[in-house]
């Protein structure tokens, strides 16, 4: 997909209605279904985090930035993630939380971001956080300075490439729901992109093809 017909599509994308868990759910295997509405995990005092879905120029396509996460331990360490973290007191939105943890892990700045809209938020078990991700637009490649304890390395994908269900596997893993199971995961450049992320990216891939359609 070209950068100059992303931009067109622009205020549709801000206006367009979001699919939620219809599209999260296409993602997950069953077992993992239960986990799919927020709601349901508030009471369990859960942590807050947001991330930045991030789009930007390459030449003349559009990609979606992505991180592997170093293998610092913790529960996510050595996944595949949007850059993003957890609130902090001192974040006055999500919004902040999302900006300013792209700026510590991939130096990119604030206000180089337009953040267009808020994305379904999403609950993870493991750790008990909900997550919040963002849809973000740069209009120039990003100079990226990757933060060594938190980012191994970053996975530039074409918009193109998400848009085409053909990367779909099926994938065998132990989940914190199942010690192995078959999950639905995005397979790019021998990365595998399940679970949360995942989920997120179905419904950014779903909500492009209604506005693109």
């Amino acid at each position: 997909m070209t950068f100059d017909s992303l931009l067109h599509k622009i205020p549709e994308i801000k206006s367009v209605n979001l699919l939620g868990m219809e599209a999260q759910q296409l993602m997950v295997p069953a077992e993992r279904r239960p986990y799919l509405l927020v709601e349901d995990f508030v009471d369990r005092n859960p942590r807050y985090s947001a991330v930045m879905m991030l789009l930007y120029p390459k030449g003349n396509d559009t990609s979606l930035l992505l991180i592997e996460r170093s293998n610092g331990g913790g529960v996510h360490a050595g996944q595949v993630g949007f850059p993003g973290g957890k609130y902090e007191q001192e974040d006055q939105t999500l919004e902040v939380t999302a900006l300013r943890e792209t700026g510590e892990e991939v130096g990119i700045d604030a206000e180089e971001i337009e953040v267009l809209k808020a994305f379904t938020q999403v609950y993870i078990p493991p750790s008990n956080f909900i997550v919040q991700p963002y849809l973000g637009i740069m209009d120039s490649t990003p100079n990226l300075y990757l933060s060594e304890h938190e980012v191994a390395s970053v996975i530039e994908m074409p918009l193109s490439t998400l848009l085409d269900d053909n990367i779909v596997k099926e994938v065998g893993l132990q989940t914190s729901y199942a010690n192995y199971i078959n999950v639905p995961a995005y397979v790019f450049n021998d990365f595998t992109i399940w679970g949360a992320t995942a989920m997120m990216l179905s419904e950014l891939k779903e909500t492009l093809k209604e506005v693109f359609k």
